[in-house]
């Protein structure tokens, strides 16, 4: 049912704290219409003028959730994560209502493990993502790390010296360090796809991709 729903379809946030602002914050700057729901009359009004709409409820009760009108919507995004039992309830009542995609915040491995044993679809540690991306930074060379299912990376660096003032193909990146130069970017333009022919300078950017154990040790390259 999922793959069904509009790519611009209307989003529910619940819980407006820090992780429950900034993403109902950049759905609104990516105009999506969102409704944000908080039990904090406080919060709301902080960001009634930022957000499409807010409301104040408290999303434990299904029949809160049925008077806002939470089951119109096809996503929700449950970003209450300090309380477990309230996170799990709201989540409970999402599913009860019918709402085909569920993305749910947790604060642990086994909050997570009941979130989606109760029916979210897509479960977020935003805390430990968080901190692994940083503790992939910290290497210096590494600018932005994005982590996929198996142990897939795609990483924004600055280009060991063995491959700088020759092409890719000379430098048979690939073949000796098992990963890929997708993209370039030099000073003032624009990134670039990657071709065999493009030759990397002191001053550009790349993205590379690979797994995550073969580019963190060409990063490492001096």
């Amino acid at each position: 049912m999922a793959d069904r729903i509009k790519h611009d379809a209307p989003v529910l946030v619940i819980g407006l704290g820090r992780f429950g602002a900034a993403t109902a914050g950049q759905l609104d700057r990516l105009d999506r219409e969102v409704l944000a729901v908080d039990t904090d009359q406080l919060l709301v009004q902080k960001w009634s003028d930022r957000i499409t709409h807010t409301v104040q409820a408290d999303a434990r009760s299904i029949d809160a959730l049925r008077q806002i009108g939470a089951q119109d919507f096809s996503i929700a995004v449950v970003a209450v994560g300090s309380s477990v039992e309230a996170s799990v309830l709201i989540t409970a009542n999402l599913v009860d209502l019918g709402i085909p995609q569920i993305w749910a915040k947790a604060i642990s491995k086994s909050h997570g493990t009941i979130l989606e044993r109760i029916g979210a679809n897509h479960v977020i540690y935003p805390e430990a993502e968080a901190g692994e991306r940083i503790a992939h930074l910290l290497s210096g060379r590494m600018l932005d790390f994005i982590e996929f299912d198996d142990d897939f990376v795609l990483v924004k660096m600055y280009p060991p010296k063995v491959i700088r003032g020759i092409s890719l193909t000379e430098s048979q990146v690939r073949r000796k360090y098992d990963i890929t130069v997708v993209g370039v970017k030099t000073p003032g333009k624009p990134f670039t796809y990657a071709t065999p022919e493009t030759v990397v300078s002191d001053h550009d950017l790349i993205i590379v991709s690979g797994a995550s154990s073969d580019v963190e040790r060409f990063a490492t390259l001096e």
